[in-house]
């Protein structure tokens, strides 16, 4: 059986591994990237429609955030502030809608232009194709570099990083096996957003803004709990988006009448032009392979403290590396901190070059 062979092999096309694979690049080490889906970004996911990019996934970042300020003039992305202008709506447990409840929660914050998705497709773009390789689920990685695919083919590599969820990475095979510790420690660290569901309407204008309203809206009686305006820096098309407050498992029982009931709470909020979206997108991360294992079904209560615990570093001899967003110590769970690994990542790996 041939064997493809490369320095650094990174398991993961999403934004940490992209961005791991760009430092590789400008700095000359041979690596390659291996994605088990057929599209790169993990995460980092827009749909299309009216000629506007809508975020399925992260969609935000903050001026306190270097790296993705710095990444995105470097690719020149625009970017541009989150809708805040006007009122905050407030639906409580009797279905009943106040007005003026509450200030904007996302005010000051930043999208790109043409979405999140747009740096995934800018940061691939710098990179040679042959490098990136979709379709190619790892199942084994070993101590002596070999990495064994889906198909039973093999990769060997000097170095190997997971820029995968660590809960993802604990269903990987270790060859020798991770000590008890080492793959509980994997399995304790929650997959940022994985719990979460979020549904994108789209219109023709974003119609509630004449009327004052900023497209924020909080709810207690749901199914959607939280909203926002999602519409691109033009206005044009309009849309909300919403955050599911309902369990994964009902989620996944009950898709179609979840979308319905979204669609009339969002007339309750907005007015009867709400319940007529010209798109309607949903994508539930808790149901999505390669992101999320049984034990995301739960999304956590506040955001957890992330980082690489120590008994993770320098695994194998400094062979083994893990690149997700959650081991950042900083900024763990949001684009900043995948950039935020990555960058540390390759800081060894070029060293070590």
């Amino acid at each position: 059986m041939a064997v493809n062979s490369t320095d650094v092999a990174i398991v993961g096309g999403g934004l940490a591994g992209l961005a791991l694979a760009d430092h590789l690049q400008r700095g000359g080490v041979d690596y390659q990237v291996l994605e088990a889906r057929d599209r790169l970004g993990g995460r980092v996911e827009s749909a299309y429609c009216s000629g506007a990019a809508f975020d399925l996934g992260p969609a935000w970042f903050w001026s306190i955030q270097p790296l993705m300020l710095k990444l995105c003039q470097r690719l020149q992305l625009p970017v541009f502030e989150q809708h805040s202008a006007g009122d905050l709506l407030f639906e409580d447990a009797e279905r009943r809608v106040h007005r003026g409840a509450g200030y904007a929660s996302m005010e000051g914050s930043l999208r790109i232009e043409g979405g999140a998705s747009a740096l995934i497709n800018a940061l691939a773009l710098g990179l040679p194709q042959e490098r990136l390789h979709l379709g190619t689920p790892v199942r084994e990685v070993a101590s002596s570099g070999q990495i064994a695919l889906g198909d039973r083919s093999l990769w060997q590599a000097e170095r190997i990083v997971l820029a995968v969820p660590p809960r993802i990475a604990a269903t990987l095979h270790f060859e020798p096996a991770l000590d008890p510790r080492q793959r509980q420690l994997l399995t304790e660290i929650p997959t940022w957003m994985a719990g979460h569901a979020k549904l994108v309407a789209v219109y023709e204008e974003p119609f509630w803004r004449r009327e004052g309203l900023s497209g924020d809206a909080m709810s207690r009686s749901g199914p959607l709990m939280e909203l926002h305006d999602a519409s691109p820096q033009s206005g044009q098309p309009g849309a909300i988006f919403g955050f599911y407050g309902v369990p994964a498992q009902i989620r996944r029982d009950h898709r179609d009448e979840l979308v319905q009931a979204s669609l009339a709470q969002l007339g309750r909020l907005f007015g009867a032009q709400a319940q007529r979206p010209v798109g309607t997108f949903l994508r539930d991360w808790a149901l999505e392979p390669g992101i999320a294992t049984e034990a995301d079904l739960q999304p956590p209560a506040h955001h957890p403290v992330y980082g690489l615990p120590e008994q993770l570093d320098g695994l194998w001899a400094d062979r083994l590396f893990f690149a997700a967003s959650e081991m950042a110590p900083r900024n763990g769970g949001f684009m900043e901190g995948a950039l935020e690994q990555a960058e540390a990542v390759a800081q060894q790996l070029l060293r070590m070059h």
